[in-house]
């Protein structure tokens, strides 16, 4: 592995941070707010900090673009959240509210909810769309990363 740092997007206060890829799986707190980088759990996505998250993150970042009023995107959440808990600090899971955010949805053209899109230095790699277990979500998106779409 590269001995160049990664960057890493704090889920708190967005600001990126440098880490060593030897620290990933240490705890590392973000330089600005000192809050851990990884705690198992989504980050909940604005415009602003989706750009920020996907674009500058050198981890893969796994999007779940749902509703609030959709039934299968409240049953796959814990699964979505259990997920972040296996795939963290290796991969960064957030949520994108296609209600509050409709011009994130409309850019990447989500036609049904929920979609899980998946972005790997910018750019999407992966797509599925409908709920998924926890299981599934964390095969899914390793499949994905090792090319077996």
């Amino acid at each position: 592995m590269s001995a160049e740092p990664l960057h890493i997007v704090c889920p708190h206060c967005h600001t990126v941070n440098r880490v060593q890829a030897s620290q990933l799986d240490q705890a590392p707190n973000c330089g600005r707010c000192h809050r851990p980088l990884f705690e198992g759990h989504p980050v909940v996505l604005d415009a602003e900090a989706f750009d920020r998250h996907v674009g500058r993150s050198h981890i893969p970042v796994l999007v779940d673009f749902w509703a609030p009023w959709c039934g299968p995107c409240r049953m796959m959440a814990p699964a979505f959240e259990a997920a972040a808990r296996q795939l963290e600090p290796h991969v960064r899971l957030a949520k994108v509210n296609t209600e509050a955010e409709p011009g994130l949805a409309a850019r990447f053209g989500i036609r049904s909810i929920p979609t899980l899109a998946l972005f790997v230095g910018g750019r999407e790699v992966a797509r599925q769309a409908g709920a998924l277990g926890q299981g599934d979500i964390v095969r899914w998106v390793r499949a994905a990363l090792a090319g077996g779409r």
